[in-house]
């Protein structure tokens, strides 16, 4: 059994992670998957590229020091950042095991200028979206673009295809990791 360890609670980052993982590596293996909160050391909504990386990079990087044994440490943290004076949602994925690290963005979505106007007012995302969406805790559940695509893709949705990618290292060792070969 392989042990996966995701820095933080929130089901749909648990959920996502236990998703990517079994579409990557579940050929060839199983696993356990287990949210565990960790600090991000960053901003609670992080408002940069750069920022929202480093809180994920953090995440794992405390997981990793207070939870030894782990086969895999995934951290997972949502930002946003400017394009042009629009403000875009994404999250980076950050993926540390068997002397490798795997690291993916999601991808993008403008959000509606009333949500931009409430992040930018010292709302988070998720409270921003509650307003907004007249939801309650839609951080856990489909997200900022759950709501905006109608369910078509959700919170998870999103994660998992960048857990998926952070994972490329993992499949492809030989190409990351020139010294297993």
């Amino acid at each position: 059994m392989t042990k996966v360890l995701v820095a933080s609670k929130n089901p749909v980052k648990i959920k996502s992670t236990e998703l990517g993982f079994q579409d990557s590596l579940g050929a060839v293996n199983t696993f356990q998957v287990e949210g565990l909160s960790a600090p991000s050391g960053v901003s609670d909504q992080p408002m940069t590229d750069k920022e929202t990386l480093q809180g994920a990079v953090n995440r794992v990087q405390h997981l990793r020091e207070h939870n030894p044994g782990a086969d895999f440490y995934v951290g997972i943290e949502g930002g946003v950042d400017y394009v042009d004076s629009e403000l875009v949602a994404f999250a980076w994925v950050v993926i540390e095991g068997q002397g490798l690290q795997g690291r993916s963005k999601s991808g993008h979505f403008f959000l509606p200028p009333e949500i931009k106007r409430l992040v930018e007012g010292g709302d988070e995302l998720g409270v921003a979206d509650d307003k907004v969406f007249g939801q309650t805790n839609s951080k856990q559940k489909g997200g900022s673009v759950g709501m905006l695509t109608h369910g078509v893709i959700d919170r998870t949705a999103l994660y998992r295809h960048a857990v998926n990618l952070a994972l490329i290292p993992f499949l492809n060792t030989e190409l990351y990791n020139p010294d297993q070969r």
